[in-house]
């Protein structure tokens, strides 16, 4: 891992912080999800890791306790969610620091961990990060808007149809 990367867990100082840092990078969040994200963290239902790059917010991701995907709430399986590196920081080991650490919280709780992707081109790095870390499919096909997708059907392709992928430790 890059030296000049750090690994921590939000605080409540880092809501501004966070929420300025998406804005300027045009991977805007509204300020609101930022103290939900907060607030769940404290709860417990959360876990929110920061990556910071020279002491400068780089990115972030989550760990939800309770997914809202039906199979991995019925299965106990947490899920990594909402994974942001700031554009121009990408390929320097931000994500793989950041997903490196979120999978170890992971397995020490749960011994597996989920995650969702998307099937469109936007998501194409996050497919190849995934399948690079050892991610496989769950093995219910392709889920849009939390229901499996029935052969023969037709869907909308956008950012709730997407591929469920497991690890385990």
């Amino acid at each position: 891992m890059n030296s000049h990367i750090q690994i921590r867990q939000m605080k409540s100082e880092d809501i501004d912080v966070v929420f300025q840092a998406l804005k300027d990078h045009n991977i805007g969040k509204p300020l609101d999800y930022i103290k939900r994200c907060w607030e769940e963290n404290y709860s417990g239902e959360r876990v929110t890791l920061l990556a910071l790059n020279d002491q400068k917010f780089a990115g972030w991701l989550h760990l939800i306790s309770k997914s809202n995907y039906p199979y991995f709430e019925e299965q106990g399986i947490p899920k990594i969610n909402n994974f942001d590196v700031v554009p121009s920081l990408r390929r320097l080991g931000i994500g793989n620091a950041l997903m490196d650490a979120i999978e170890q919280i992971a397995f020490e709780k749960y011994g597996i961990v989920g995650i969702g992707v998307g099937l469109y081109y936007d998501y194409g790095n996050a497919q190849r990060l995934y399948a690079k870390r050892g991610f496989i499919p769950d093995g219910r096909g392709i889920i849009n808007e939390g229901k499996q997708v029935e052969p023969g059907s037709h869907v909308l392709v956008g950012h709730d149809l997407a591929l469920y992928l497991i690890k385990e430790r």
